[in-house]
């Protein structure tokens, strides 16, 4: 039987959000049974939530200058890249 996209109401903010047939696909090959309760921002806010919150550190990216926010202290031996410019570096 094919899968085919469903819609779900979220317990937390109550908004409708379709569970698409190749979600549902990855949730059986990962053995879960049961359907999301939650839309995926509040599924993203929830993981947050668990995960607690970060220390961020300061940086200037070495491609562009602009200052950014990057999870671990820069040691200055190596560049760090803001989210705009991280992409371009990322395979080299």
């Amino acid at each position: 039987m094919a899968l085919q996209d469903q819609n779900l109401k979220c317990k937390d903010c109550g908004a409708d959000f379709v569970w698409t047939a190749s979600e549902q696909d990855f949730y059986a090959q990962k053995g879960f049974q049961n359907s999301p309760q939650r839309c995926p921002a509040c599924r993203a806010a929830k993981k947050q939530q668990l995960r607690g919150s970060r220390q961020m550190y300061s940086a200037t990216c070495a491609d562009c200058g602009k200052q950014c926010e990057v999870p671990f202290a820069p040691r200055g031996d190596r560049p760090v890249y803001c989210n705009e410019c991280y992409p371009k570096h990322k395979n080299s």
